[in-house]
Order: structure tokens, then sequence, then C-alpha cells
């Protein structure tokens, strides 16, 4: 599968947005990256069941890129609780891992397709809303953190996204203030992404009809022009967030993830 100029174009033109988006709604960009690179296999001739996990498994991996960018643009701030990254991370691994190794591989693609729309409407409803969870508590101690670890790592495994839409709301429910805890989440977001990667690379050694240039499930061409493209416009989306109306702009992101998530669960059901 060659890489012609407007497949570039279009790769780096969803690198630059979802960079963006990751730094000014502390989000990652599994959610637009998913169903646009389901699209562009599709284009391409890759079977939807395929298409969807090359998709999720790409996505995840540019994560480990923007993750990197847009945390050390909170962490100059300080925001980062890196004591929570620290308690979750193992939880975390142990949870892809398990989700990436074993059920990724297991279910089809077009089931992953029909959770991923689900998982993004309920998503995008909690964006439109924008409710906060009352907090109740604090942080829970080494098991309960180990177990939550392992919760938002499977859950982002299957859907090829960061996890903040699991994490923030969990910090927040134990009194970790939002600033923080969105920026703890963009670090969380670089051992989900390393885990999982590991183990799509391992579940996809064997799988046949990948398009050239693939890694496992992960093609490598996509992850390269999105990566190189996301890192550039993180940052700025993290610094725009202290300027622009952030409220706003998540419900209309909100209202275009309704349309992804549409997308994807026809996709999963004419499947």
């Amino acid at each position: 599968m060659m890489l012609e100029p407007l497949l570039i174009a279009e790769l780096a033109a969803l690198g630059l947005a979802t960079g963006f988006l990751a730094g000014l709604l502390g989000i990652g960009g599994g959610m637009l990256m998913v169903p646009f690179i389901t699209i562009i296999m599709g284009q391409r001739g890759v079977p939807a069941d395929l298409a969807v996990k090359i998709a999720i498994a790409t996505s995840m991996a540019t994560i480990i890129f923007t993750s990197i960018s847009s945390v050390r643009a909170h962490h100059k701030r300080g925001a980062v609780r890196w004591d929570i990254v620290q308690r979750l991370s193992p939880g975390i691994v142990i949870g892809s891992l398990v989700g990436s190794l074993g059920v990724f591989a297991l279910l089809k693609g077009t089931a992953l397709a029909i959770f991923f729309a689900l998982f993004v409407g309920f998503s995008a409803t909690q964006m439109f809303l924008d409710k906060k969870p009352k907090p109740t508590r604090q942080m829970p101690g080494t098991g309960g953190q180990l177990a939550a670890g392992g919760a938002i790592g499977f859950l982002s495994g299957l859907v090829g996204a960061g996890g903040g839409f699991i994490s923030v709301p969990f910090m927040t429910w134990c009194n970790v203030a939002i600033h923080n805890a969105v920026a703890t989440s963009a670090a969380l977001g670089f051992p989900i992404a390393v885990a999982n990667v590991v183990g799509y690379i391992v579940s996809g050694q064997s799988v046949q009809g990948l398009p050239s240039g693939s890694f496992g499930y992960i093609w490598l061409p996509a992850l390269v022009v999105i990566a190189i493209c996301s890192v550039f416009t993180a940052p700025l989306g993290a610094k725009a967030a202290h300027s622009l109306p952030v409220k706003k702009l998540k419900r209309v992101f909100a209202s275009i993830l309704y349309v992804l998530a549409a997308y994807m669960l026809w996709k999963g059901l004419r499947g």
C-alpha cells in the first residue's frame, strides 16, 4: 500500500487535528483517529474486520508520541501528579497487556467497532453535559489503584484511546483538582500506549492480510505521519487551553463524536 500524496495529506491533517485536541481538551486522539483510519483502510480494500483492528492499534501507537509532547507542556506548569502516575501505572500495564494480548486478538473487529461506538457515545455525552463527579473521597490504597489502573488500561486498549475519559473522572471523584487530573491523565497515556502497543505487535504477528508496512496490527506509515504532525500541535493545544472557551469547544467536539460513533456502529453492525 503506497503512500500517495493525497493519503499523506489526509494523515497529516489527522495528526495536526488530534495533536491539538489532545493538548486543548486533555483527551487522546483515538476517538478521532480510529474512525478515519478505518475509512482510509476500507477505501484501500482492507476488510472491515481487519481495518478496525489496524485503526485501533495504530491510533494507540501515536499516543506514545502525543503523550510525551503534551505532558511536557503540562509538567512545565507543575500540574502533573507524578505520585498518582507511579501508583496507577503497574495496574495500567497489566490491564493493557490482558486486553491487547488476549481479548483484542480474540474479538472480531466488527465487535470492537460496536464497543468503540458505545464507548465514544458515552464519552461524548459526558463531554457535552460537562458533568463533574462530586469529590467524595481520597485516592484509594495500593490495591484500589492497582485495580483502577487495570480497568483504565484494559478499556483503553479495546478502543485505541489514551484513557482520559476514564482516568479524569476517577481522579476528580477522588478529590484531585481538575487541572491536575487532566495533566496526570496525559502522563498516564504513555504507559497505556506502550503496554498496549506491545500486545498489538505480538498478537498481530501471525495475522494474514495485513497491508504492507505493518508491524503486527500497527500500520507504520500512518503512525509516522500522524505522530510527526501531532507532536507539533499538542503543545499549541495545551497553551490554547488557557485562552480559548474550552467548555464550548468540548460541546462542539462532542457533536462530532456522535457522528463518528454512529459511523462505527454502522460499520460494526453492517459487518
